[in-house]
């Protein structure tokens, strides 16, 4: 299973119950199925037991639910009349505290719809490379390009797009903002994802060929329960990448025009340029606030419902929600759980993972046919698309002269430098402290909700106030750029770090303790190999969102100053602000080229060392 002889020991553990391990497949369909009262798997096999009974909720709390969905629904109505309004080149978004509940809303439902979109996108991309080795050795180093392309670089072209598509309407630059927050929330879930199928133990998997499990019941039953925890952390990384971001995708500069969204993000980026640091206060006073709403109503239930989709035979301490205990005992829930959910879910399940029947082989033969028409067609298409692509480059580059490559080289050894120190720092820190927060669910209890405020504030909110402090120290910009690369890039190991420490199952917990495995050695045999995979992951985001801080991190407006240094990032940023189209081509080529490299060369082959020796097997 991994180095060590305590996981091998472990590992014989789990061979020795065969039969526990072939029932917990089929057991993540009746809890999917269920209400969100978790279930622990049993320690043999068998069915597992009756839920606990829970005392009901109290009618008042039905009724706060029906007013906050009201709320709700009331707040999405007047935000599609705000789609609806017609398109003005220079909004002016007032600094006023009163407009901060309504710009929170506005803030809030564009980083819902991007992050479901996320969620859709990132689970059917993963699901799809892991299920074909030919197609993962094209999707996952696209996924590395996709991930290292600088917001800056393709903002152009969507606003552009999107505004001709929706001619005077203020809905295409919706629809942009929405985009652009996609970008910074689906490469790491995706990420994640194609990791915890990888991951997958062996006996679950052959759990799931002995009962026979179609494609949708292997992903309903196996497959998402068993990345739900991954996905879950990873989700709280992909919200705070999106606040990161909210000042950059709700305003875009093109040319003489301006064109703004009213949001926390636009609201904060006029506070910056104004120098007010009265509303820059208040902006974030209102964002934690809704951090912290978010926190408690939607990411603590979640991890207190996921825990028991946690991988093992002996219990440990279950993490704990009260809203989760409301909504166990509420009836409005099960009514809607009892009425639609699971009506839904069984119709899913009859539709969806019914048998095939038997077909015969002429026609067997002409699905293998029209298969690999399809495959060779899109593969054709993608040749064709690629030799399109690198021509129509050459021609956008033939004007570039040898000091302009030059300029771009040295900008990128600068950045490459800093991003290094920015991930080694990060590493430093959040492997011992994300292990300590996700083994101990008191600490998780305590500190989730501050590592969850201190991640989403935007540092570039933050960063400008601390500039002329910043700048006063030797170093100046420079280490002022690395510290902003560091806000940027250690979130995506914390919350790694923590899923993968909260993963450990409690077995190996109880098996190092009885062997008196302490201190170095439990870091080398147990836990080390346990967050591997997580950690792995952890690297590849930070590596792509290290490359994409650069970008607002080496160029600084506040209060009409600006800052800038040596670096990528500031290359990108100055020539998407002049306009120069010809060195943001060259520059974003040039860091997606890097960032690929680092993670085909250094991150994938331990990618791939943790599917292959680090694993419950």
């Amino acid at each position: 299973m991994a180095a060590g002889g305590l996981l091998t020991y472990a590992s014989r553990v789990e061979r020795s119950n065969v039969r526990a391990a072939v029932s917990f497949a089929p057991t993540f369909s009746r809890r999917m199925a269920q209400p969100i009262i978790p279930v622990r798997p049993p320690t043999t096999g068998g069915e597992p037991s009756e839920p606990p009974r829970v005392p009901p909720t109290p009618r008042w709390i039905d009724a706060l639910m029906l007013c906050v969905v009201a709320a709700v629904a009331y707040g999405i109505m007047r935000a599609a009349a705000e789609w609806r309004a017609p398109l003005s080149p220079n909004v002016r978004v007032s600094l006023s505290a009163r407009e901060l509940p309504y710009y929170a809303g506005l803030s809030t439902l564009r980083m819902s719809i991007a992050y479901v979109l996320s969620l859709a996108f990132s689970i059917a991309y993963a699901r799809i490379a892991a299920g074909s080795r030919a197609a993962e050795r094209l999707m996952l180093p696209l996924l590395d390009i996709l991930q290292s392309i600088p917001i800056l670089s393709f903002m152009p072209g969507v606003v552009l797009g999107l505004a001709a598509l929706f001619p005077g309407r203020t809905l295409g630059l919706e629809i942009a903002a929405i985009i652009l927050i996609f970008t910074s929330q689906a490469w790491n879930l995706a990420f994640s994802f194609h990791q915890s199928l990888l991951t997958i133990p062996r006996e679950l998997n052959e759990a799931a060929t002995v009962y026979h499990l179609g494609f949708w019941r292997r992903f309903t039953r196996l497959e998402l329960p068993f990345g739900a925890i991954s996905l879950i952390a990873n989700s709280m990384m992909s919200w705070a990448g999106g606040w990161f971001f909210l000042m950059a995708s709700e305003q875009f500069t093109l040319g003489a025009s301006n064109f703004r969204l009213p949001g926390l993000g636009s609201y904060l980026a006029a506070a910056a340029e104004a120098g007010d640091t009265h509303a820059l206060i208040f902006g974030l006073a209102t964002l934690i606030f809704v951090i912290v709403m978010l926190d408690q109503l939607i990411w603590r239930p979640l991890v207190a419902w996921s825990d028991r989709f946690k991988m093992e035979l002996a219990g440990g301490d279950v993490p704990q929600s009260r809203l989760l205990d409301a909504l166990r005992g509420s009836a409005m829930v099960e009514w809607v759980s009892s009425r639609v959910a699971r009506p839904f879910a069984r119709t899913l399940d009859r539709s969806l993972g019914a048998p095939k029947p038997t077909q015969p082989k002429a026609r067997r033969r002409r699905d293998v046919a029209r298969a690999r028409v399809i495959r060779w067609g899109s593969l054709a298409l993608l040749v064709a698309l690629g030799i399109w692509g690198a021509v129509a480059t050459a021609g956008a580059l033939s004007g570039m002269t040898r000091a302009d490559w030059r300029l771009v080289g040295v900008s990128a050894a600068a950045t490459l430098l800093r991003t290094t120190i920015a991930l080694v720092l990060a590493a430093a820190w959040t492997i011992p402290v994300g292990v300590a927060i996700g083994m101990n669910p008191r600490w998780a209890r305590r500190a989730q909700p501050i590592v969850q405020i201190t991640a989403s504030v935007p540092a570039t909110a933050v960063f400008p106030v601390l500039l002329l402090a910043l700048l006063a120290l030797p170093g100046g910009l420079n280490i002022a750029a690395v510290a902003l690369m560091l806000l940027g890039t250690q979130w995506y190991l914390l919350f790694n770090v923590i899923a993968g420490a909260t993963a450990i199952p409690y077995d190996l917990r109880l098996v190092a303790e009885s062997y008196h495995i302490t201190g170095w050695r439990r870091w080398k045999t147990l836990i080390l190999p346990a967050i591997f995979p997580y950690l792995v992951t952890g690297m590849i985001t930070a590596t792509g969102g290290s490359w994409n801080a650069s970008i607002v991190s080496e160029y600084v407006t506040f209060a009409g100053r600006k800052e800038s240094t040596i670096g990528l990032g500031s290359l990108i940023a100055q020539a998407a602000e002049r306009s120069d189209f010809r060195l943001l081509l060259a520059g974003t080529l040039v860091m997606a080229a890097i960032v690929s490299a680092t993670n085909r060369l250094g991150w994938r082959r331990l990618y791939a060392l943790a599917e292959a020796r680090y694993r419950l097997d």
